[in-house]
């Protein structure tokens, strides 16, 4: 065996016994305190006028005629990361992957259950605004070149607040069906405790995904000048279109949506790229969202999708398939090339923790070929081995959540909390007045507690805690919204030794 080949199966099976260890912590985590931190970010990402359960206190009202100028109210909604920009694209997303955790891990989340409902209603409430004309999708409100040129809180920003559209003229079916995705979705988590606004957000989510699927095409053909690069579509709008009917037939149960799905499996490219999961690319949580209805016994319809999640999910094991894109830090980190690398943590660990649920349920293993198999709690091993790096258990002991732990970033790449806030600083502070803010060693005066960073980004385990790398500093909405669900998972079932049988 070649000299390389020989260290990367010594380093593959390190890795793989770090994973699988039955015991990853040195001591117990406090998931719950994780998870209600987790919640409370999106109340630090909030644009609009702020209720009186407001509880980040060093925020103010922003926003206040977003719209205004295209005739339409467009106030409320998140910020999606450190900027002052409310991206359509990702905080769909990002209320999907809320709403999942709900749907899966709801009872998990126990007194910690209403104020994630209330981070989904922030996003979900923002949607139904963006989509109240008939085929038409309201997808961005923010100059995001002029905004990212200054370095202000969101409530002094003076940028202009362009609004951005996807219609019939200029489709988008990629942000169009992820957001009849969210809609959907969301109809699930509200269907109990407030039926009438749950029918609102379905019967709405079915006209959207009309309009995605009618007039088809990517935004950022569209709007390419608005949205790239920061939420250009690089994997098509296809993936979207599944997505969308996916959670539609989640939500409705309409046969309609059973037989899109399957008609459209090969033609929008089901089984494409399936080690992607992200705001970006659907494809792997698709093959896991719709393999559910095979793993309970109630849809062979769909056997081939759960193929592609098992052949996603045997990509993450190492040992049992060393795919090229998908490795580990010697810390255990899981990263792919590219910023902001725990989004990439974050989603592909609840699709590891969903499947693994799954497949409970169902008495069934991960088939992985000639690499054997994998069992449930495998697969829950590894995602938890995620979850507590981020919390702290990595070679640098720091917790990668702000305000979790003794250790944790100071210097986050975010304006309201590097910028001093209005109670301490009430006079405006201009456009390029807070570079020295941004400029500066300091810690950030206002902890945005519950965010999590961007993290390691490549195999050496590294942070370097400074604004400026924002890869690696700035936190965003689609890192914390699939957190939840594991962290209410972990939260309820933290003892790896009650999982059941390897």
């Amino acid at each position: 065996m070649p000299a390389a080949s020989l260290r990367f199966e010594v380093v593959a099976a390190a890795v793989l016994a770090l994973l699988l260890s039955p015991v990853v912590s040195a001591g117990q985590h406090d998931y719950g305190d994780a998870l209600h931190k987790s919640i409370l970010f999106f109340e630090g990402q909030r644009s609009g006028r702020l209720p009186p359960d407001q509880r980040l206190r060093w925020r103010r009202d922003s926003g206040l005629h977003d719209g205004a100028a295209a005739g339409v109210d467009l106030t409320g909604g998140y910020y999606d990361a450190g900027d002052n920009v409310k991206f359509g694209f990702p905080m769909a997303f990002t209320a999907t992957l809320m709403s999942w955790g709900l749907i899966d891990f709801g009872r998990s989340f126990g007194p910690h259950k209403e104020e994630a409902r209330k981070a989904v209603r922030w996003a979900t409430d923002y949607l139904m605004k963006a989509t109240a004309k008939p085929n038409t999708v309201y997808v961005q409100v923010g100059d995001a070149f002029r905004d990212h040129s200054c370095w202000e809180r969101p409530e002094d920003m003076d940028t202009p607040r362009t609004v951005y559209k996807v219609d019939p003229q200029h489709p988008g079916s990629d942000v169009a069906a992820e957001t009849a995705a969210a809609l959907a979705a969301g109809s699930i988590v509200f269907r109990d405790s407030d039926p009438a606004y749950s029918k609102r957000l379905l019967d709405r989510a079915i006209s959207v995904f009309e309009f995605a699927d009618r007039y088809r095409g990517p935004y950022s053909s569209s709007l390419h000048d608005a949205v790239c690069p920061c939420y250009c579509d690089f994997s098509g709008y296809q993936d979207e279109l599944l997505w969308g009917a996916a959670w539609l037939h989640k939500a409705s149960r309409r046969r309609e949506y059973r037989e899109y799905i399957k008609r459209n499996e090969v033609v929008l490219g089901a089984s494409e790229s399936i080690n992607e999961f992200g705001w970006d690319n659907k494809h792997a949580g698709i093959n896991v969202l719709i393999s559910k209805e095979v793993l309970m016994g109630k849809d062979e319809y769909f056997q081939s999708f759960r193929v592609n999640a098992d052949n996603f999910m045997c990509t993450l094991l190492p040992g049992i398939s060393n795919h090229p894109q998908i490795q580990y830090s010697p810390g255990g980190l899981l990263f792919k090339v590219g910023g902001s690398n725990m989004q990439h943590v974050t989603s592909l660990s609840f699709l590891l923790l969903a499947y693994s649920n799954y497949l409970s349920h169902a008495g069934a293993r991960v088939s992985c070929g000639s690499g054997g198999s994998a069992s449930p709690v495998q697969l829950r091993r590894v995602a938890k081995r995620q979850v507590d790096y981020i919390l702290g258990d990595n070679p640098l002991r720091m917790s990668y959540m702000v305000g979790y732990g003794d250790r944790f970033p100071r210097r986050i790449h975010h304006r309201g909390s590097s910028i001093p806030s209005v109670a301490a600083h009430p006079a405006r502070i201009a456009c390029k007045a807070g570079a020295a803010y941004y400029a500066s060693a300091a810690p950030n005066p206002n902890l945005l507690v519950g965010a999590v960073v961007g993290g390691p980004s490549d195999a050496t385990d590294a942070f370097p805690d400074a604004r400026a790398v924002f890869q690696q500093s700035e936190p965003t909405t689609y890192i914390n919204a699939p957190l939840m669900g594991l962290l209410a998972y972990f939260s309820a079932h933290p003892n790896p030794a009650e999982w059941g049988d390897d």
